[in-house]
């Protein structure tokens, strides 16, 4: 049995299916790549591809063959640079390409295995095992989306619908019901006729009416058709509110003064991660954007990535915006409200325990979740202290440090790892 395939519209992605296998095969390895290459990339360059590298030794593929088998003898000569128990050096590993290395007149290898991977894969990828905590369906809003529903079966419908097995069973049992007369007829008719064979000496005109009433029966059982449109079955679908698991994201980040533009840059690529992992994976989710100086302003996406305003700091105006805006615009009982927050902990003296105060009393409990990162290098600040005391009392509360652009995805990726059930 032949297979023909038509590639002609496949455009030049005539290998998709064996690069498909190759990702499945080299997964653990593709992701480490991917990982390590969100390290290097600008602020402005994180929706592209990529190109991914592979050590050689890994796609190595095992080879069965067979051994020389047989009884062998061989002769080993001795040598006299080593005696029985002594220790001998680990040959100099070859180089695995790659670049980097000294010129040498010895050492042979293989260069690393590279490939392109599209921007939707290397988004998959960098984003695959990733999740908001905590998130619930919330009631079915106004604006709920439609969604089709199986709802039993119709008799009428378009082919795409059409229910095979429902079908053919309708068109079986109508083929049985309809000919089971003429079944029982001809089963009769050939008990009789076998009857008469067995006499001596025969009725030949009995015999031969007998075969013309079995042939006529049978041509009926055969013209009954195969499928009739009495037996056709369609899936029937509905359509039915869906209810929105809608969720609002508030992102704060500090510009003042202390923040210097290496911390701010590492602010705004993990700001960048956050917001290309909500709008790829969440279909109503709602994003804040607040900067705060000495004072706290909502702003959209474009000023909150390339505005230049700086000033002091006083954290707590930028909890007190997203108070008031969480009362005014987003009710608990219909949003899943989550908040994201990067600064370097330089807070004003006693605006620390303002702002542990304000998490405790006005904001933790209404969240279903909170991320607080403070990018720096050196010892921890007040305002890490002060919400310490917020971890302590709620679970949803979580702390981690970036001192370098190193850590910003393994940050990432650690608070919002998809918890399992």
């Amino acid at each position: 049995m032949a297979m023909i395939i038509d590639r002609r519209l496949d455009g030049r992605n005539k290998s998709a299916v064996n690069r498909q296998r190759l990702m499945r095969r080299y997964k653990q390895q593709i992701k480490k790549s991917v990982s390590d290459a969100i390290s290097k990339r600008s602020i402005t360059d994180t929706e592209s591809g990529e190109k991914i590298n592979i050590p050689a030794k890994d796609v190595k593929e095992p080879i069965i063959h067979h051994g020389s088998g047989g009884i062998q003898e061989n002769v080993h000569p001795g040598n006299k640079e080593f005696s029985e128990g002594d220790q001998v050096k680990r040959p100099e590993k070859s180089n695995q390409g790659g670049g980097g290395s000294q010129a040498s007149n010895s050492g042979e290898g293989d260069d690393d295995f590279g490939f392109e991977i599209s921007k939707d894969e290397y988004l998959d990828l960098l984003f695959e095992e990733l999740a908001l905590p905590n998130l619930v369906k919330t009631k079915v809003a106004a604006q709920a989306t439609q969604t089709l529903v199986r709802s039993g079966f119709s008799n009428t419908g378009v082919a795409s619908n059409l229910n095979l097995v429902r079908t053919m069973r309708r068109a079986k049992g109508r083929k049985i019901a309809i000919a089971s007369p003429y079944s029982k007829r001809c089963r009769e008719l050939e008990e009789v006729l076998k009857q008469e064979l067995d006499k001596k000496p025969h009725n030949e005109e009995k015999i031969k009416g007998l075969r013309e009433e079995l042939s006529l029966l049978r041509s009926r059982i055969e013209a009954i058709p195969f499928i009739d449109t009495y037996d056709l079955k369609f899936n029937q679908f509905i359509p039915q509110p869906k209810p929105i698991t809608q969720a609002v994201m508030f992102c704060i980040m500090d510009v003042s003064g202390s923040m210097s533009q290496a911390t701010k840059d590492i602010a705004k690529r993990f700001f960048i991660l956050l917001y290309l992992f909500l709008s790829r994976s969440y279909e109503k989710t709602d994003v804040v954007f607040i900067r705060h100086h000495t004072s706290a302003k909502e702003v959209d996406e474009e000023e909150f990535f390339y505005s230049r305003e700086t000033g002091g700091t006083i954290v707590s105006s930028a909890l007190k915006l997203m108070r008031d805006i969480i009362r005014e615009r987003y009710p608990t009982e219909d949003w899943n409200i989550y908040a994201a927050q990067a600064s370097d902990g330089d807070n004003w003296e006693d605006d620390s325990a303002t702002c542990r105060d304000l998490m405790i009393d006005s904001i933790m409990p209404y969240l279903q979740y909170y991320a607080y990162v403070e990018i720096h290098n050196q010892e921890h600040q007040g305002l890490w202290r002060e919400y310490e005391k917020v971890g302590e009392m709620f679970e949803a509360f979580s702390m981690k440090q970036i001192r370098d652009t190193g850590d910003i995805y393994p940050v990432f990726h650690e608070l919002f790892k998809r918890q399992e059930a």
